[in-house]
C-alpha cells in the first residue's frame, strides 16, 4: 500500500511497482498467437499478499465475473467542492465513458476504479491506468458499485477485485471462521435483493447483495441469508452452485454425496425441510419438500459420489452435470427428466459448459480429453486431444466470430477453450461440416478407414434417458488444438471469455487477463485522443517532480508519461 504524505511522489513510484508485481515468471511468455493476432498479457489479479500459505491448499480457486449495473433509484449525490475535481473531472469522466461498457470491459478508471466518486488520496493504490480503492478503504455512502468485478475464493476467504483496474490485490476481502468457501455464483439478471450465493466446505450456503458487500468496509458478510445452516439438510461439502436462468431467484447447490438441492432466495433459509430416504443410490430421483415454506424446495439425487460441476443452458431449459463416476448427464430442468448422457474414457469428469445456442456441451476430466456433445445427436461428436494432464476448465468463446460468418445467425464454427493441470490454455475451432466421421472397419480388415460404412456409433440417435458407455476411440473424430500455451506455473482451475479478454485462473488464486488482438492498442489510442482534446481546452502549468522530470497539470491531477496522478 502507498503511504506517503506527498501524493505526487507516491504516484510517480506506483507504476514501476505495479509493473514489477505483474512481471511474468521466467519461461512464461506474455503473449500467444492465434490466426486473428496476438493475445497479450495485460495484468494479473491475486489474493492479498499477507494470506497465510497454509490455507492456500485447502480449496481450489473458482472465479466468477459480476457486472453491476445502475441502481434502480440512485440517491442524489451531494454537491462537490471545486477543489475535489475542478476541471479535470471532465477529462476523467470523458475517458471513463469512452472506455467503459460491456461485461469484461477494461474501463479507464480515474476515480475509484469501478466504484464511488472519491477523489484520489494518499491512502489509495494507484495503477498505471488509474486509481482503485485499496481493500482497507472506508465505506462510501455514495458508492453505487457500477462496473465489472472478479470474485474468487482462496483458503478461508472470498475476494473481490475491480476488473477494470490494474491493481493486483483485491479491493474487498470476506473471511469465514474455520470453514472454507468452495463455490460461488452471481445472478446477472437480479433486479434487486441478493445476487451472490456462496457454498462452503461444511455444506452451508449464504446469499448476499454484492453491492452491499462493496459498500461495507468490514471483512465479514453483511445482510446475509443462511441456508442449510450447520448442515441441517446436507452436511457434505458443497462442490458447485448456480442460479437458474429466468428462475426468478431460484438457485441450485450440488454436494459431494451426489445430491443437488433447489433453493428459492425469496424464502427463509431456516425453514424446516426433510426428504424421504433415497431408495436406490444408483438411480436418478427427485423428491420435493413436504411443506410450502420449506427451503430447499427439492432434492435431486443425481449419482453416487461427488457432483463435480454443473451448468445451465443459456435459456435455463437444460442442466448438465458431471461427476466422480465419469458420466455427463443432461436433464430437462422443468420436467425433472434425464435426457441423455455418457461416460468418459477414464476417470472422473471435472468440468462442463454449454454453447450459447444450446446445441453443444463441452466436458473435460481425468482422461485428459475434451468431449464435444451434440444435443441433437445425444452423443459425443468429437474429442479434443492436446492436454498432458487432467482438464479442469472448459468454456465456449461466445464473443468470437468466425472469419466467414454469414448473416443468418446460425453458428457454422465455434471457438472454445480449455485449461488443465498441465498449466496450459488450449484454444480449439469446431467446424462440424469439416469433421471427417471415421468409417467402420470391415470384418477381419486392418484398422484403417479407407473402406466401409460409417462407424456404428453414428447409426442412430440413442433413446431419451439412456446413459451411454464411452465409444471406441476409433469411432469419434479427433480435434487438434489451434493454440497450446503455458500460461501459469501452477495447475489451472478455470477460464472465462469476455468481450475484450480471456481470463485464466490457477488453483492457487491467481488470475491473468489476456487482451484480445487489437483491444489494448485501440483503448490506448482512445485514451490519448480524449486526453489530448481535453488538455487543449486549458493552458497547462508545469511542475517538477523529485526526479527532475516535468509534470503537466490538468487542474486536478498531473499528466506524466501517459498517466494521470491525483494531487
Amino acid at each position: 500500500m502507498i503511504n506517503s504524505a506527498n501524493g505526487m511522489a507516491s504516484s510517480a513510484q506506483a507504476p514501476s511497482s505495479s509493473s514489477a508485481a505483474n512481471a511474468p515468471p521466467p519461461g512464461l511468455k506474455t503473449y500467444f498467437k492465434t490466426p486473428e493476432g496476438r493475445y497479450k498479457l495485460q495484468y494479473e489479479k491475486g489474493h492479498p499478499s499477507g494470506l497465510m500459505h497454509y490455507v492456500q491448499g485447502k480449496t481450489v480457486t473458482q472465479a466468477t465475473l459480476a457486472h453491476l449495473k445502475d441502481r434502480p433509484s440512485p440517491p442524489t449525490p451531494p454537491a462537490q467542492s471545486s477543489s475535489s475535481f475542478s476541471a479535470s473531472s471532465g477529462v476523467r469522466s470523458a475517458a471513463a465513458r469512452l472506455l467503459g461498457g460491456s461485461n469484461g470491459s477494461r474501463a479507464l478508471s480515474f476515480v475509484g476504479g469501478n466504484g464511488g466518486s472519491k477523489s484520489v488520496s494518499a491512502g489509495s493504490r494507484l495503477g498505471s491506468l488509474g486509481a482503485s480503492s485499496s481493500s482497507n478503504s472506508t465505506s462510501t455512502s455514495n458508492f453505487d458499485g457500477r462496473g465489472t468485478y472478479l470474485i474468487f475464493n482462496m483458503g478461508d476467504g472470498v475476494f473481490i477485485s475491480d476488473l477494470n483496474s490494474q491493481d493486483k490485490e483485491p479491493m474487498k476481502a470476506i473471511y469465514f471462521n474455520n470453514v472454507y468457501p468452495v463455490c460461488h455464483a452471481f445472478d446477472q439478471d437480479a433486479k434487486e435483493g441478493h445476487d451472490l450465493v456462496i457454498g462452503l466446505s461444511t455444506g452451508d450456503v449464504y446469499s448476499v447483495s454484492l453491492r452491499q458487500q462493496l459498500q461495507d468496509s468490514g471483512k465479514k458478510l453483511i445482510g446475509a441469508q443462511h441456508y442449510n445452516k450447520d448442515g441441517s439438510v446436507n452436511s457434505s461439502r458443497c462442490t458447485c452452485i448456480a442460479w437458474v436462468p429466468g428462475g426468478d431467484g431460484a438457485f441450485v447447490v450440488a454436494h459431494t454425496d451426489g445430491n443437488l438441492y433447489v433453493y428459492e432466495k425469496s424464502k427463509d433459509g431456516a425453514g424446516d425441510t426433510s426428504f424421504p430416504a433415497i431408495k436406490d443410490q444408483t438411480q436418478f430421483s427427485v423428491a420435493h419438500a413436504r411443506y410450502s415454506k420449506s427451503n430447499p424446495i427439492a432434492r435431486w439425487h443425481i449419482c453416487q459420489g461427488s457432483i463435480n460441476s454443473i451448468a445451465f443452458s443459456t435459456d435455463g431449459a437444460y442442466l448438465a452435470a458431471v461427476g466422480r463416476d465419469g458420466y455427463l448427464r443432461v436433464f430437462d430442468y422443468s420436467k425433472e427428466q434425464l435426457i441423455c448422457g455418457g461416460k468418459s474414457y477414464y476417470g472422473a469428469l471435472l468440468c462442463c459448459a454449454w454453447s450459447m445456442d444450446g446445441k453443444y456441451i463441452l466436458a473435460g476430466g481425468e482422461d485428459d480429453l475434451v468431449q464435444v456433445w451434440s444435443m441433437e445427436e445425444r452423443k459425443v461428436v468429437a474429442w479434443g486431444e492436446g492436454h498432458n494432464s487432467w482438464v479442469s476448465g472448459v468454456a465456449f468463446d461466445s464473443y468470437w466470430s468466425p472469419p466467414n460468418a454469414d448473416d443468418t445467425g446460425e453458428s457454422v464454427m465455434y471457438r472454445f477453450g480449455s485449461v488443465g493441470q498441465d498449466t496450459q490454455l488450449l484454444l480449439w475451432d469446431l467446424e462440424l461440416d469439416e469433421i471427417v466421421v471415421p468409417l467402420r472397419r470391415p470384418p477381419g480388415g486392418s484398422p484403417t478407414f479407407s473402406t466401409g460404412s460409417q462407424s456404428a456409433h453414428w447409426d442412430s440417435t440413442p433413446p431419451v434417458g439412456i446413459l451411454q458407455p464411452a465409444p471406441s476411440m476409433l469411432d469419434v473424430p479427433k480435434l487438434s488444438p489451434l493454440v497450446a500455451h503455458r500460461v501459469h506455473t501452477e495447475p489451472l482451475s478455470g477460464l472465462i471469455f469476455t468481450q475484450e479478454s480471456v481470463l485464466t485462473v490457477c488453483r492457487e488464486g491467481h488470475t491473468k487477463v489476456w487482451m484480445r488482438p487489437g483491444v489494448a492498442e485501440s483503448q490506448a489510442s482512445n485514451v490519448e485522443t480524449v486526453l489530448s482534446t481535453s488538455l487543449k481546452d486549458k493552458p497547462p502549468s508545469t511542475k517538477v517532480n523529485y526526479s527532475g522530470q516535468a509534470m503537466t497539470s490538468t487542474n486536478g491531477g498531473f499528466f506524466h508519461g501517459g498517466r494521470i496522478f491525483g494531487h
